[in-house]
C-alpha cells in the first residue's frame, strides 16, 4: 500500500500507539512457534465458532420443541409467537450496537464476549428452569442481549488474530457455524427426543456446554493487537476531541461515539453494501424458512427429503464458505474486486439452480423419484454458487473500518441487515395468513414467492455489489473520512433511510402482534 491509499492490497501498517500498548500487555511480539500458534491462534478461533455455532442454534431451537413447551408451560399460540417472532428478533437485533460500542471504547473485546456468552448460557438454562410464559420470555430477552454482539465480537477478534491474508479464509471458518447449524439442528433435537430427553433437560444442558465454552473464551484467549486496515486512519488523541477542560469519562465517550457514526455516514461504499447484503440476506431467510415445508409438500412419498436437504446445507453450505475464503486470500491483492464478485456472480447464478429446485417436479415431468434427483442436483449447485460470500465479505467490511472502531462499525451493519432480512418471513407470513397451510392454494402461492422472490434478491444485490466495487475503491482512494465534511445530501438522505427502515420495523412489529405471524 502506497501512503495508505489507492492500492487494494491487505498490508499491516505500522502500530499505533493504541497497537503498542496491547503488544505489551498482552506479550506479543510478531514471531510465534507451532504451539504458540496452536494456542494463540487456532485454538481461539475454533472457540469463537463454536460459540458462534451454539448462538445461532440457540435461538431456533426452542421451535423444535414447540409442542411440549407450550403444553408444559400451558402457552396459547400467541405466547409462544411472542417468544419466537418478530416482536422479540428486533430487539436482539438492536442490542449489537451499544454492547460493540462498549467493547471497542474500553478495548476489552475479549472480557465483553466472555461475559455476554456466561450470561446467554445461563439465561439458556434459565429457560429450562421456567414454569410459566413471563418467566421463559424474560429468559429470552436475556438471551438475546447476550448474543446479540456475538457474531461482531467474534469477526472482530478474527481479524486480529490472524495475518491479513489468511482473514479471508479464517472469517470463513467462523460462518461455517450457520451451515453445520442449519445442518444438524434437526438431528440433535431428534436425538433429544428418542432419549426421551425433556425439553427443559435439553436447554440446561445446551447452556451448561455454552457456560464451559464462555470459560475456554476467557482462558485461551488474549486481548489481540488491533491491526492496520486498509485505509490510514488518525487514531484521535482525547485533546482533539474535546477541550481539556470538558474531559469526562462520559463527555469522551460521547465524543468517540459521534467520531464513529460520522465516519459510517461518510464512507461511499458502507450503506450500498449494507443494503445489498440485506437483499441476499433476506433471499436467503426466505429460503430457510419456507423452502424446507415447501418440499416435503411436494415430495411427501420422500421420507429422506428434509434430512438430505440438511446434509446438502450442512457439507455443501460449508464447503462453499471456506472455499470462498480460500479464493479470496489467493486473491488477497484484489481485496476490493474478489469478494464482491465472488457474492455478486454467485447469487446470480444460483438464482436459476433456485427457480430449478422450485420447479424440480415439474422439470422431471410429475415422477417423484427423479424429481428428487433433480432437486438434490439443483439445489447443491445453488449452495456451491450462492453461499462463497459470508466469510470474504465479513473480512472486507471489516478491513475498511477504522481498527479503534470495527466492532461498533460491523454491529451497525448486522443490525441493519438483521431488520431487512427478518421482515422477509413476515411480510410473506401477513400475505398467507387466510390460507389453509394444508391446501393447494397456499402451496402454490408459496411456490410463485420462491420461485420470485428468491431470484429476485439475489439479482438486485449482485447488482449493487458490482456498482459497490468501484464505491470500495473511492473509498480507499479518499482515505480518512474523519477529515471530509458530511454533505447536507448525506444527511438527509440518511434521515430518509432511517424513517423508512424505522417505519417498516413498527410496522411489522406491531402487525407481529395483532395478527401473530
Amino acid at each position: 500500500m502506497e501512503d495508505g491509499k489507492g492500492k487494494e492490497d491487505v498490508t499491516v501498517e505500522p502500530a499505533s500507539l493504541l497497537d503498542e500498548q496491547t503488544r505489551r500487555r498482552t506479550g506479543f511480539s510478531g514471531r510465534r512457534t507451532p504451539l504458540v500458534y496452536i494456542l494463540a491462534v487456532i485454538i481461539p478461533i475454533v472457540l469463537l465458532f463454536l460459540n458462534f455455532f451454539l448462538a445461532q442454534y440457540d435461538k431456533f431451537v426452542l421451535s423444535y420443541f414447540q409442542a411440549d413447551v407450550i403444553s408444559s408451560l400451558h402457552l396459547s399460540s400467541a405466547n409462544y409467537g411472542i417468544l419466537s417472532g418478530y416482536a422479540t428478533g428486533i430487539v436482539y437485533a438492536l442490542l449489537a450496537i451499544p454492547v460493540a460500542f462498549v467493547a471497542d471504547y474500553t478495548d476489552a473485546r475479549v472480557w465483553t464476549l466472555t461475559w455476554a456468552t456466561l450470561w446467554w448460557s445461563l439465561c439458556v438454562v434459565f429457560q429450562g428452569l421456567s414454569r410459566n410464559f413471563w418467566q421463559i420470555l424474560l429468559a429470552r430477552i436475556g438471551m438475546g442481549i447476550g448474543q446479540a454482539p456475538v457474531e461482531a465480537l467474534s469477526v472482530s477478534l478474527i481479524s486480529d488474530l490472524v495475518e491479513p491474508k489468511w482473514m479471508f479464509f479464517a472469517e470463513s471458518i467462523l460462518y461455517v457455524g450457520v451451515y453445520v447449524g442449519e445442518a444438524v439442528s434437526a438431528q440433535l433435537a431428534t436425538a433429544f427426543t428418542r432419549t426421551n430427553t425433556p425439553w427443559n433437560t435439553a436447554m440446561k444442558a445446551i447452556g451448561i456446554v455454552g457456560l464451559v465454552i464462555g470459560a475456554l473464551i476467557r482462558i485461551f484467549l488474549r486481548e489481540p493487537p488491533r491491526r492496520a486496515a486498509l485505509i490510514t486512519y488518525h487514531d484521535p488523541a482525547p485533546a482533539e476531541i474535546l477541550p481539556t477542560a470538558q474531559w469526562s469519562r462520559l463527555a469522551l465517550a460521547r465524543a468517540h461515539l459521534r467520531a464513529a457514526f460520522g465516519h459510517v455516514l461518510r464512507m461511499h461504499s458502507f450503506w450500498l453494501l449494507t443494503l445489498s447484503s440485506g437483499a441476499r440476506q433476506l433471499s436467503g431467510n426466505v429460503f430457510g424458512y419456507y423452502m424446507p415445508t415447501y418440499l416435503s409438500s411436494v415430495y411427501p412419498s420422500d421420507p429422506h427429503v428434509l434430512s438430505n436437504y440438511g446434509i446438502i446445507v450442512g457439507v455443501v453450505g460449508s464447503v462453499a464458505v471456506l472455499s470462498g475464503g480460500l479464493i479470496s486470500s489467493y486473491w488477497a491483492k484484489n481485496t476490493a474486486s474478489v469478494p464482491l464478485l465472488l457474492t455478486a456472480i454467485g447469487g446470480m447464478i444460483s438464482s436459476f439452480f433456485v427457480i430449478l429446485m422450485v420447479l424440480s417436479n415439474q422439470v422431471a415431468g410429475g415422477n417423484p423419484s427423479k424429481g428428487t434427483h433433480v432437486l438434490y442436483g439443483t439445489m447443491s449447485a445453488a449452495y456451491i454458487t450462492a453461499e462463497l460470500w459470508l466469510g470474504a465479505f465479513a473480512s472486507l467490511l471489516v478491513l475498511l473500518f477504522p481498527p479503534r472502531m470495527k466492532t461498533f462499525a460491523y454491529a451497525i451493519y448486522i443490525s441493519i441487515i438483521t431488520l431487512i432480512y427478518a421482515s422477509g418471513p413476515e411480510v410473506i407470513g401477513l400475505a398467507l395468513r387466510d390460507l389453509d397451510p394444508l391446501g393447494g392454494a397456499y402451496l402454490a402461492r408459496i411456490k410463485l414467492i420462491l420461485a420470485i422472490m428468491i431470484p429476485l434478491g439475489y439479482w438486485v444485490a449482485g447488482i449493487g455489489f458490482l456498482v459497490c466495487i468501484a464505491k470500495v475503491k473511492k473509498d480507499l482512494a479518499l482515505g480518512d473520512t474523519r477529515l471530509r465534511p458530511l454533505s447536507p445530501g448525506r444527511k438527509l438522505a440518511f434521515a430518509a433511510f432511517a424513517c423508512l427502515l424505522g417505519g417498516l420495523v413498527i410496522g411489522l412489529f406491531v402487525a407481529s402482534l395483532v395478527f401473530k405471524v
